[in-house]
């Protein structure tokens, strides 16, 4: 038996056992469940501010998420958003200190440092953690 052949079985037990996880970590309905877990939603808001920002994650072609202290704002595109992809670097320009509702978002890939276009800001949902009870 040939060395490729022993490890055919063990190969293919790996890709079973790994398949959910890679399906997940690419669903962006679990992404953004992941994110709301636990949360509530609030009010959409205008504008976030950028000093407390902590993280930011591309949930999917429509949905950008920012960390703001213990919240995430969630992002749904005005527009742009078939550019979108989770390889991009996000390049924002902003006037202040603050992001806003309308302002754009360079996207740039990872690998080849290119310009691959921009994506329009919409409101910013919050969703925090409950509210203890006092």
């Amino acid at each position: 038996m040939s060395l490729s052949t022993r490890f055919l079985p063990a190969l293919a037990l790996a890709a079973v056992l790994a398949g959910p996880a890679w399906a997940a970590k690419d669903d962006p309905a679990a992404s953004l469940a992941r994110i709301t877990q636990g949360r509530v939603a609030g009010t959409p808001q205008r504008c976030i501010s950028l000093f407390q920002g902590s993280n930011t994650q591309i949930v999917d072609k429509t949905t950008i998420a920012y960390r703001v202290g213990n919240t995430w704002y969630v992002n749904q595109l005005k527009s742009g958003a078939s550019s979108l992809d989770d390889d991009d670097i996000l390049v924002t320009r902003t006037f202040g200190s603050q992001l806003c509702e309308m302002d754009s978002v360079d996207l740039i890939d990872r690998y080849t440092r290119g310009y691959r276009g921009f994506v329009i800001l919409g409101p910013f949902v919050p969703y925090a953690p409950p509210r203890k009870a006092p």
